[in-house]
């Protein structure tokens, strides 16, 4: 694959074979974000379990203490009273059958975040298959599906972000914008990292934390001393 002049420059500012310590390493990225646009900051970590495992699993959410500083568009499965909340709480779309139907016929995805009241998840649930490998599917764990909708919504505005491991085990997760600079993404990347180790399953054994990297969206990777994280 053809890297630009831009990569090509950044990645020979970057030791390979070093583990940086996480404020080192958002600097690094932070520095090496040249593209024109505001890169998203993101953080990949490998953990030392088998997603195929029920009692494996890694996965949960958190309202980042800085955002993510994206726009986040919320689409909310409610009626009634719900509706209004969801409505008054800031939510982009609002709806039920009629929402179900623009997505089915319309192919409608004008939204990056769907939260849904409990009652509403049977009228969802039939939408699965397209919003499933989207990663749009509401979830209990994650605070998506909830009668507290207005809460909900708003978490999801203020850079809520589901953390979930994928068929390698790996979580991908954004924790920001280059423009943040290495302060507040630090505090982002705790949060984060600080919520994975929590999430730990108790039948994961060995190394927990395998390998963590941060990267910008056009920028090469840097590795995070992981013995580190675990201290």
């Amino acid at each position: 694959m053809h890297k630009g002049k831009k990569y090509v420059d950044s990645a020979k500012t970057i030791d390979r074979s070093k583990l940086y310590d996480p404020a080192e390493a958002l600097a690094t990225v932070v520095s090496t974000a040249k593209a024109k646009f505001d890169e998203t900051i993101e953080l990949h970590v490998k953990l030392g379990v088998d997603s195929r495992h029920a009692d494996q699993q890694v996965r949960g959410a958190i309202v980042l203490p800085h955002g993510t500083g994206k726009n986040v568009r919320v689409a909310v499965f409610a009626k009634g009273a719900k509706a209004d909340e969801a409505q008054a709480a800031g939510a982009d779309i609002v709806g039920a059958e009629d929402l179900m139907e623009r997505i089915q016929k319309e192919n409608f995805f004008e939204f990056d975040v769907v939260i849904a009241t409990p009652d509403m998840m049977g009228l969802v649930g039939r939408l699965g298959r397209v919003l499933g490998p989207k990663g749009l599917m509401p979830n209990p764990k994650a605070g998506t599906v909830s009668m507290d909708v207005a809460k909900a919504v708003q978490e999801s505005k203020a850079g809520k972000i589901e953390y979930r491991l994928d068929k390698t085990n790996i979580i991908h997760c954004p924790i920001g914008k280059a423009s943040f600079g290495a302060e507040k993404l630090q505090d982002n990347f705790d949060a984060l990292m600080g919520a994975i180790i929590k999430a730990k399953p108790a039948a994961a054994k060995g190394q927990y934390v395998r390998s963590c990297v941060v990267a910008s969206t056009m920028g090469p990777g840097v590795k995070v001393n992981a013995a580190k994280l675990m201290a």
